[in-house]
């Protein structure tokens, strides 16, 4: 699986915890402003769990835009070695948004989200339950628009490569089983047909 970079803008959102990054394709930047004299101890002992996986950059002096100017370098230098990686900015600072569409044009993947548990592949890999699986599942579903699955077979791969092939077959089927009992899905033979909720 590819790299995913995590940079939180500390100065902008304060996240309560970095547990929902334990997946070893998770690497966490941590940009603190010059200023910032505290950070929460629930905080600080999760980033330490991630090990190597994890860092703290403070800010080199103050100034407008300071912490976003540090986050855009390292996504730069970044993104000239590992060109795969996946860079997630988090934070609710919406002047992110032209770099994001900058990246995106020259093929670098990069997002903004105000929070760590908003990043799609971080609520993927922290569905545990039937309830949280068939969540997430429903939520690609619906992004899906007139591309969704037509028949069983696809639609279990579908749900198979949603979860990065981590759910045996009974977990996918059980999956399958909770769209169908939602009401999301009907299940005909070997075609599917979905509900006006989940879209055409």
């Amino acid at each position: 699986m590819r790299p995913n970079y995590v940079l939180v803008d500390f100065e902008n959102v304060r996240p309560d915890s970095a547990e929902l990054l334990a997946d070893e394709c998770f690497r966490l930047i941590v940009f603190v402003g010059a200023s910032q004299a505290k950070i929460p101890f629930e905080f600080v002992a999760s980033v330490q769990r991630m090990g190597c996986r994890a860092e703290y950059v403070r800010i080199s002096g103050n100034g407008p835009n300071a912490l976003d100017f540090h986050i855009s370098y390292y996504i730069g230098r970044l993104s000239a070695t590992e060109p795969t990686a996946f860079f997630h900015i988090i934070s609710k600072d919406s002047g992110f948004d032209p770099l994001i569409e900058h990246l995106r044009g020259v093929r670098s993947s990069a997002q903004r989200f105000a929070a760590i548990g908003e990043i799609p592949i971080v609520r993927v890999l922290n569905a545990r339950t039937p309830a949280q699986r068939l969540d997430v599942a429903l939520g690609r579903l619906r992004q899906m628009k007139a591309t969704k699955p037509a028949s069983i077979k696809t639609l279990n791969g579908t749900i198979s490569s949603l979860f990065l092939g981590r759910l045996n077959d009974d977990e996918v089927s059980a999956v399958v089983r909770g769209l169908v009992n939602r009401g999301s899905v009907s299940i005909v033979g070997n075609d599917v047909t979905y509900a006006p909720s989940v879209g055409v």
